[in-house]
């Protein structure tokens, strides 16, 4: 696949910057950096961006993620290698991802499992990564980037 421009991102630079911004808020938060790699690649599958599966990988597994939850990571529920946090931030993820297959949005049970793991500055973060991750993977679908670059 050929990607139809560059990534918007590097053609507008100062969308870089601000891009760079939510994810050093994001990642400033106090979650820690395998759950936000674990809902990145999540969210990531889900929406079918390759260019975010590929890189994402990549950089989970280069800071030191194992093969076996790499490749569990899209069966979760039924893998053993994750914690009760990590699940819960999992579930956000998928549901905070497929808003169009939940009018209510993220359902309280779901919302109130991650509270119970997680405190508010966590939650924020992990919010506004999730919400980064499907912005870039709409940047990178819209503009069908192609796996291959990692950014770690």
């Amino acid at each position: 696949m050929q990607a139809r421009m560059k990534n918007p991102a590097m053609v507008l630079p100062d969308a870089g910057k601000a891009i760079n911004g939510l994810y050093k808020v994001a990642h400033s938060s106090g979650v820690p950096q395998t759950t936000l790699e674990l809902v990145h690649l999540r969210a990531s599958q889900i929406n079918g961006c390759s260019a975010c599966v590929y890189g994402g990988t990549h950089s989970a597994k280069k800071n030191g993620e194992t093969d076996e939850r790499l490749f569990t990571v899209a069966a979760w529920r039924e893998a053993p290698y994750f914690t009760d946090a990590e699940r819960a931030a999992l579930a956000l993820a998928e549901y905070a991802t497929r808003l169009a297959d939940n009018p209510a949005g993220v359902p309280d049970d779901v919302w109130n499992e991650a509270a119970a793991h997680f405190d508010e500055q966590q939650l924020a973060g992990l919010v506004m990564w999730i919400a980064t991750t499907n912005f870039f993977n709409r940047l990178n679908a819209a503009t069908r980037q192609p796996a291959g670059q990692t950014w770690a």
